[in-house]
């Protein structure tokens, strides 16, 4: 398909809230697959259609080694299921080499469509707990980086603007 840009923090694009994907077609599967392509391109473990300018609720996952179980969650949503948290080194996409600890509740119910509209629950811990709750953030208009203290987010603002700015006058 097709690898498309992503777009980099602080983008205002990135705080549009995403729109529920209200029938999936062919053209939702087409995204879903620029979008596994994107990931794998940019060596992601997950992305949400918000970091690709589409303003839909999908986002797409592979946290196996050999990157070979994608999974697809359109119109997503979560439960926290307990109150203890676990702290993770979170980085991103659009915050590309930038990693920060970020506190996310441990447990989850997560729900979702699949690639092929068909709806599924499952509980989540772990590294698919965290990413989900990351991704889902995303189609919410949040970043990671709006978990940590505002001085650590202006640092990481800067120094992603004065890269910008260098690349675009190359």
């Amino acid at each position: 398909m097709a690898i498309r840009t992503i777009l980099e923090f602080p983008d205002p694009r990135l705080r549009t809230i995403a729109k529920p994907v209200e029938k999936v077609d062919s053209e939702i599967q087409n995204l879903v697959e620029d979008m596994l392509d994107t990931m794998y391109e940019a060596n992601g473990i997950g992305l949400a259609a918000t970091q690709i300018d589409v303003h839909l609720r999908v986002v797409v996952m592979d946290l196996s080694e050999d990157r070979n179980e994608p999974r697809v969650f359109i119109n997503p949503e979560y439960t926290v299921l307990c109150d203890e948290g676990n702290i993770y080194q979170e980085g991103c996409l659009s915050v590309p080499g930038f990693y920060e600890e970020v506190e996310r509740p441990l447990r989850i119910r997560l729900n979702a469509l699949d690639k092929d509209g068909t709806p599924f629950e499952e509980e989540a811990e772990g590294i698919l707990a965290i990413c989900f709750q990351h991704e889902c953030d995303h189609l919410n208009g949040k970043l990671f980086v709006d978990h940590i203290s505002q001085l650590k987010r202006d640092r990481i603002r800067k120094k992603l603007e004065k890269q910008h700015r260098l690349n675009s006058r190359s």
